[in-house]
């Protein structure tokens, strides 16, 4: 088979996950590495309402050890016998951990002792019950993490807590962390050619060698490379679904864009929010640049915390900033105290072609960082005409609430550590909080 490839890359290619800016800049940093073992790394979901006790809907309470959220979701559909898309989760959560979360399993017409136990090394069933619907992404308040850090001195558990009272009292900038973009960090590029209709470029992100991680899974990707797709698929290892489901249609004379698109809904629509999570990193990162990242101007897009409502915001002379007139209406505090409370934030896109756009000095920041990856407005409203994917355009907080803090330190039979445990809201990485206290050198990634 031969099909043509071009690629021009855009001037952007980063994830900007690692943080140009510390808001914790003036406390020195506590050093140390994180998830050297599960036990060190603990997630616990916070239900957004408990099941009704009927419907038809099975929820569990699941317990995973060293386990992806999409391996589970598989492991799942097949003990109950049903499709991918019947198996319902409320976020994803980090494989190199123990965590625990609600998935749902629609099986109508069915009891939960009609189906034999769940028994899995990596996976626990802590409790079962029903439910009226499924399960979807969102469908929780946020996450408790308690998290050990080692190779530190227990001392600087003061600098820690130091760290902690400046992110309570500022926010914890929103930022989307390394597990968005996949182990070799380049999933934003994937989802970017797919908008773009490039899908010679997605399948070579894919499946090519990496510059940045030239050793990660080499012989496969050499192979792939020498278009020796079976023998490819034998080099990859066996959770390598995804490259070996593109690799398959590919042997069979697929061609780019088929070969792609055989993949799940689940997967396709990852790559895509991992583009979104790349160009808001970026805007996240020139807004902290320019110290606007907690403060509202002309122009921005408020964010309520507790419902994610949307208004732009103008200028209006003796008032200070205040929203359009078609806004919804507002209580009497002024925007400085509802910013100084937590009742709302700036926002910034998660590109779709119907997101509310911000207008002035803000619009324009964020359709640079859009057009520093070679995507336009125009790319966007394509995409959703075209493809069975349509994106969902919406804003995300530029900051986030941080809240029960606890934080330790000590010595256990592993050694040293630091442990810090918090609160945050759905959607929000645990890992930009450690960034924090450890402003490690490196990419946090490679530690983990």
């Amino acid at each position: 088979m031969s099909q043509s490839h071009s690629f021009t890359p855009p001037s952007d290619r980063s994830t900007h996950v690692a943080p140009q800016i510390y808001l914790t800049a003036n406390i020195p940093p506590i050093g140390g590495v994180i998830k050297q073992r599960p036990e060190d790394f603990l997630v616990d979901e916070l239900p957004a309402y408990a099941p009704a006790g009927e419907g038809e809907h099975i929820y569990m309470l699941i317990t995973k050890r060293m386990m992806s959220t999409m391996h589970m979701l598989e492991v799942i559909a097949r003990h109950f016998n049903v499709r991918s898309r019947d198996v319902g989760y409320a976020g994803l959560k980090d494989k190199h951990a123990i965590t625990r979360q609600v998935v749902s399993v629609y099986a109508p017409g069915k009891k939960i002792e009609d189906f034999p136990m769940l028994q899995h090394e990596q996976i626990g069933v802590n409790w079962a019950d029903y439910h009226t619907n499924k399960l979807r992404p969102g469908h929780l308040k946020g996450n408790r993490f308690s998290i050990k850090i080692r190779e530190v001195n227990p001392l600087h558990v003061r600098n820690a807590l130091a760290c902690l009272k400046v992110l309570q009292a500022t926010g914890v900038p929103n930022r989307i962390g390394e597990q968005r973009f996949g182990m070799i960090a380049n999933n934003h590029l994937i989802g970017r050619a797919i908008i773009v209709n490039d899908f010679a470029t997605a399948v070579h992100e894919l499946l090519a060698p990496s510059k940045a991680f030239p050793t990660f899974n080499r012989e496969a990707r050499d192979l792939f490379v020498q278009r020796k797709y079976r023998e490819a698929i034998l080099a990859y290892p066996r959770d390598a679904r995804t490259e070996c489901r593109v690799l398959h249609q590919l042997a069979q004379d697929r061609t780019y864009r088929d070969a792609f698109l055989s993949l799940d809904e689940t997967t396709i629509r990852f790559y895509l929010t991992a583009f979104q999570s790349a160009v808001f990193n970026a805007v996240l990162d020139a807004r902290l640049a320019n110290n606007t990242f907690a403060t509202l101007s002309e122009g921005d897009v408020a964010l309520k915390h507790e419902n994610h409502a949307v208004f732009a915001v103008k200028s209006e002379s003796g008032t200070g900033f205040q929203p359009v007139p078609t806004a919804p209406p507002i209580d009497h505090h002024s925007l400085a105290d509802r910013l100084a409370t937590f009742d709302i934030s700036p926002s910034g896109p998660m590109w779709g072609s119907s997101m509310l756009r911000a207008q002035g000095a803000i619009g324009t920041l964020e359709d640079a960082a859009l057009a520093n990856f070679a995507v336009t407005p125009a790319d966007l409203a394509r995409h959703d005409t075209q493809s069975r994917y349509p994106l969902e355009g919406k804003r995300r907080p530029l900051r986030v609430p941080i809240t029960d803090p606890e934080i330790e330190g000590g010595v256990d039979e592993h050694g040293p550590y630091i442990r810090c445990a918090f609160e945050l809201p759905r959607g929000s990485f645990a890992t930009v909080v450690m960034r924090e206290l450890m402003k490690p050198t490196d990419r946090l990634a490679e530690e983990e």
